[in-house]
């Protein structure tokens, strides 16, 4: 009987103490419990939205970003294998030298044969020597020359087919788009690898594609594609040039140099007759441009006429006045309106001995600073094949024009 009552006291003690433990360890977990703030910071957009496509445009940037790094280890591992390769031709070279001798080791025999992609290396090598880009050839006429293709990062302009069919490529086919993408990226890493530091090392910075301006573009059927490529320099006068050949292959560095554009004068020449309604907007224009952004430039207004003229000279000395800008020459010839002989008269007043872009425009012309630094790159002195330039403006009536720009000594 006492131990049937001892068994059922110890039963009970022990429920009891089970249902204690249990009890503080609720009380412990909720002691311990990290305080939950229900109110999330949100990321920090730039517009100060959370929505969805704030969030898509998150991710496609990381995604942009993986994209560069994966084809910057790609071209690593490039550079890699051709370190590698030239390692074994120089391996195959002594292999040579050791079997003419006669004591070539056993079991080495197959490295003596010559691998494929030294012939391929070699094939590449050949075009790019007999390449146009490199030795120039002799064509029969005009019709012959291969047109360059004009593009940025978002937009092709073909001049085959002519200033009124809409030279600009919108939306640029995607084979065209990879392919001037993998161009400017091989450029990218050709400009920030360890070999371009050792040749440029007054360099300040490492490129990126925001740096990248303009290219051009030509294919020759027979050889395969060349590109000029212009990238920011270290200051807003300093550019970058990189010219690169795809062998029907990868781009192979022709040479890279950089272009300074500080002294380089471009003088712009206006044959005008009357007309001060559009002359007042040109000289607008000019402030804003040249002036203010671009203050390596000289305006020639050759007036025909008497009439108005009083005005001209009004407009530029207020423009004097209030820029301190003096760099203008006013030349007034009593004769019918010619523009050719107004451009004459313009170039053969230019009296300094400094070398000088001479800008043959219109007073209708619209032009921008981007405009002038395009035409300061592609300018080469002494170059025949540099002294005609055409770009494509628009005018105040939305015309497509044609611009020429020479160069005078």
């Amino acid at each position: 009987m006492f131990r049937r009552w001892l068994l059922a006291l110890i039963a009970r003690f022990g429920l009891i103490g089970v249902g204690f433990c249990c009890c503080l360890l609720l009380l412990y977990l909720l002691a311990c419990k990290p305080a939950s703030n229900s109110k999330k910071p949100s990321l920090p957009w730039p517009e100060g939205t959370t929505s969805k496509e704030g969030y898509m445009a998150l991710l496609q940037e990381r995604e942009d970003s993986h994209r560069h790094y994966i084809n910057s280890l790609t071209k690593q591992i490039a550079e890699l294998k051709e370190a590698l390769q030239e390692r074994t031709q120089q391996l195959q070279e002594s292999l040579d030298k050791a079997k003419a001798k006669g004591i070539l080791p056993q079991g080495l025999e197959s490295l003596h044969k010559a691998t494929m992609q030294s012939d391929l290396k070699e094939f590449f090598r050949l075009q790019l020597n007999q390449a146009e880009v490199t030795v120039g050839v002799s064509l029969p006429s005009e019709y012959a020359v291969i047109p360059f293709d004009m593009f940025t990062l978002q937009t092709v302009y073909q001049l085959e087919t002519g200033l009124s069919k809409h030279p600009a490529e919108r939306p640029v086919r995607k084979d065209r788009k990879d392919e001037l993408i993998s161009t400017v990226e091989t450029a990218l890493h050709i400009l920030n690898g360890p070999q371009q530091h050792q040749e440029d090392t007054r360099r300040k910075h490492t490129y990126s594609p925001s740096d990248f301006i303009q290219g051009l573009t030509r294919t020759e059927r027979t050889r395969g594609s060349t590109y000029e490529l212009v990238f920011k320099g270290d200051s807003p006068q300093d550019f970058t040039q990189l010219l690169l050949f795809r062998p029907f292959g990868p781009p192979m560095k022709v040479k890279s140099e950089s272009v300074n554009t500080r002294s380089t004068v471009i003088n712009i020449i206006i044959p005008l007759s009357k007309r001060m309604e559009a002359f007042s907007r040109f000289m607008s224009n000019f402030r804003q441009v040249c002036i203010q952004q671009n203050s390596k430039v000289h305006l020639t207004v050759v007036y025909f006429g008497k009439d108005e003229v009083d005005q001209v000279k009004t407009v530029l000395d207020q423009t004097t006045r209030e820029t301190q800008f003096r760099s203008f020459t006013l030349i007034q010839l009593n004769e019918v309106f010619s523009r050719g002989r107004g451009l004459e008269v313009g170039v053969r007043a230019w009296r300094r001995r400094q070398n000088v872009l001479l800008f043959f425009c219109d007073v209708d012309i619209v032009f921008t600073a981007d405009f002038l630094t395009s035409c300061r790159i592609n300018a080469e002195p002494g170059d025949q094949s540099g002294n005609w330039i055409l770009a494509r403006l628009w005018v105040w009536h939305d015309m497509p024009i044609q611009v020429g720009l020479h160069q005078h000594r």
